[in-house]
């Protein structure tokens, strides 16, 4: 049953499972807080005392254990929910116990809560265990008598039966003597029952690195594979297509980042090798242009492109953006998304097969197996963290030699994710907003400003401008957000009214033609004011609204803000975001609000977002084994991840297919993690 427990609650099937499962800390058993000396500064404490009595209170959901030990300082109340009747059965009065657990505080005592407890026996008083493990575990194990060190003890059975041959070297013997590592069996015994800290320090560090260095190894195989011997269609001539829109239609001076990426695209593109390029810029650095002109380049080349856009309204700013920017030149561009009618549809896929439409523009409609082309030999997915890896990859199956593909996103990505996340793609950055933007003022009111917020509104409205209301989606209830919208809306209508101002609204329960309809009208300034949800993070485009209002923004995320905020300042005027929120804040909702108002830098929020939040909730990244560490950190472990890193490319370098003698110790580990390994199968 503890066996079926450890599979279900924390994934421990193996030997080599257990042997992965890492403690989260250690405890020095020497260092024992006198009852009387705890307080409220800390967070974690050990306590030895005598028990002196305990009780079952309360009934059913309400019942609890109450355990009181004493030392010479003082008493202590300890409490248990669950697990009441197993805990029960290793209580005695008058034994003296060794206690350790996370301190809270109730009616102003300090209480200790499901807690690790021992009897104090002459080994543990006397601390011969220095450091001890405490491991994770989970209330349905605890309940079972498996707590973080009941876990320390199946884990110190286990480690006298590993031999080194268990654990051979997987790393070159030249990278552990460079960065002075211990042996990896010596780091696996170190890491669970250190003699110091230390050693503990320098095995911690050593598998760390490891877990760094082999995601960065498989990323730069795939990558440099790629480089060397994946087949592309090639672009080999800049030809009157391009020509003729860059010299005489582009509406304005690109920037030297659009250049630089322009240049790195056209290299890639060249070489007859599939070109797999990750670019990336700030909300308004304009990424469009770039891909457009790419566009043109396939063209020039005789090869069709396709931009896929993860939402009909992204979709259709892009189709647009590209028809207005192409209607001067005699290229077919069409617009294909879930709502595109029948007959339209038909002639679109006919087009397509005989190569008359050059470009299309589309949603997720463009990888169903009826879209088919006469030669695609571009693909440029936007935003494209909002689809699936599986998604993505249908696009390469259009041709029979594999289409170029470009990624973009205007969610910055912060250096060490792009690293790891997307590290077997060719990364391209737009860090330069075109000339004559000026920064967006923003500013956090409480919601007691509400009245003066109104009044600002106003005052830009009268010079001209538009202005957005925005609000936040409760992913768990539509019927909420849809609510809270309309409550909203009611609220702006009452500071507004007709007909001295109009609004539109928009949210994600509305039919795509009432949408386009609402969009439109605001776009053409027939309304002044727009009230959404956050279906307009990505895909509007309106130069003339200055103002934007985020209501609750504490429940919004920093690259949310951040990208939101993007949809003003498109224009040469001044802009404002108004980031309104009630009077109770989080500290992390605070931390927040303060970043946006010190920073238009969409690269340093990214950062900033990362700390705050971690890899795992960032957009994008679930679908990214790369990121599922069990040591490392992607935002705490920076230094060490350049060391991998500068390790990995310098290896691969040399040594690109891994085949000296000295390499080859990576090539096997790297076969062993697929579970080829015989000790890691003993259940």
């Amino acid at each position: 049953m503890r066996g079926d427990l450890l599979k279900k609650e924390l994934n421990i099937f193996s030997f080599n499972d257990l042997l992965e499962h890492f403690p989260y800390r250690h405890l020095d058993k020497t260092k024992v807080t006198p009852i009387g000396k705890v307080n409220m500064q800390m967070e974690y404490v050990q306590v030895a005392g005598r028990l002196t009595d305990f009780e079952i209170i309360g009934e059913r959901k309400s019942k609890r254990l109450v355990v009181h030990i004493k030392d010479a300082t003082g008493t202590m109340e300890l409490a248990w929910f669950q697990g009441i009747h197993w805990v029960e059965k290793l209580l005695a009065i008058g034994e003296e116990y060794l206690v350790f657990g996370k301190l809270s505080f109730f009616m102003g005592k300090p209480q200790l809560v499901h807690p690790e407890l021992e009897v104090r026996t002459l080994q543990n008083a006397e601390g011969k265990s220095l450091l001890e493990p405490i491991y994770p575990t989970t209330e349905k194990l605890k309940a079972r008598g498996l707590n973080g060190r009941s876990i320390a003890k199946l884990t110190a059975v286990l480690l006298p039966q590993i031999h080194p041959k268990d654990l051979p070297e997987n790393l070159p013997p030249s990278v552990v003597a460079t960065h002075q590592f211990p042996s990896r069996y010596d780091a696996y015994r170190q890491l669970h029952f250190p003699a110091d800290q230390e050693q503990y320090e320098a095995a911690l560090r050593r598998l760390k690195f490891e877990e760094l260095f082999f995601a960065q190894l498989r990323m730069a195989m795939i990558k440099s594979n790629r480089h060397r011997f994946s087949k592309g269609v090639v672009f080999d001539k800049v030809g009157d297509l391009f020509n003729e829109f860059y010299h005489h239609h582009l509406p304005f001076e690109l920037t030297g980042a659009q250049k630089r990426v322009l240049k790195e695209i056209r290299l890639d593109t060249a070489k007859g090798h599939q070109m797999n390029r990750l670019l990336q810029g700030d909300v308004g650095s304009g990424k469009t242009i770039v891909a457009l002109l790419t566009m043109l380049l396939a063209a020039d080349n005789g090869y069709q492109s396709c931009l896929m856009a993860p939402t009909e309204i992204l979709a259709q700013q892009h189709f647009n953006s590209i028809s207005n920017l192409l209607k001067e030149m005699k290229i077919e561009v069409k617009l294909l998304t879930g709502s595109t009618k029948k007959a339209q549809r038909e002639q679109i896929h006919a087009g397509l097969q005989s190569g008359e439409v050059q470009m299309i523009v589309g949603t997720h409609a463009l990888i169903e197996d009826t879209v088919q082309f006469k030669n695609l030999g571009l693909s440029i997915v936007d935003e494209q963290h909002r689809f699936g890896v599986a998604q993505r990859a249908e696009l390469k199956l259009k041709n029979n030699m594999p289409p170029h593909v470009l990624v973009m996103t205007a969610t910055p990505i912060p250096r060490t994710m792009a690293m790891t996340a997307y590290g077997d793609l060719d990364y391209s950055v737009m860090d330069e907003l075109p000339p004559g933007r000026k920064p967006i003022t923003t500013v956090h009111r409480y919601e007691t400003a509400r009245p003066a917020v109104m009044d600002f509104v106003k005052q830009e409205i009268a010079k001209g401008r538009q202005a957005y209301f925005i609000y936040p989606l409760i992913e768990e209830s539509s019927k909420l957000d849809y609510e809270n919208l309309m409550k909203g809306y009611e609220e702006v209508k009452a500071f507004f009214p007709e007909p001295n101002y109009y609004i539109s609204m928009v949210h994600g329960k509305q039919k795509p033609d009432v949408k386009e309809t609402n969009m439109m009208r605001f776009k053409k300034n027939d309304t002044q004011i727009m009230v959404s949800t956050t279906v307009i993070e990505v895909g509007v485009d309106v130069p003339n609204a200055s103002v934007m209002v985020m209501e609750s923004a504490e429940r919004f995320g920093l690259s949310q803000l951040h990208q939101l905020r993007g949809r003003v300042g498109r224009g040469s005027e001044q802009s404002f975001c108004i980031l309104l929120t009630g009077s109770k804040l989080s500290n992390d909702a605070r931390e927040r609000l303060k970043i946006m108002c010190a920073t238009n830098d969409g690269f340093l929020i990214a950062e900033k977002d990362l700390e705050l939040r971690g890899p795992g909730d960032i957009e994008g990244t679930k679908q990214s084994g790369v990121l599922n560490f069990k040591l490392a950190s992607i935002v705490n472990d920076k230094e060490l991840l350049e060391l991998a890193k500068q390790t990995c490319d310098a290896l691969l370098t040399t040594d690109p297919d891994l085949s000296s003698a000295e390499n080859l110790l990576l090539k096997n580990y790297l076969l062993t993690k697929k579970g080829k390994t015989e000790w890691s199968r003993v259940a």
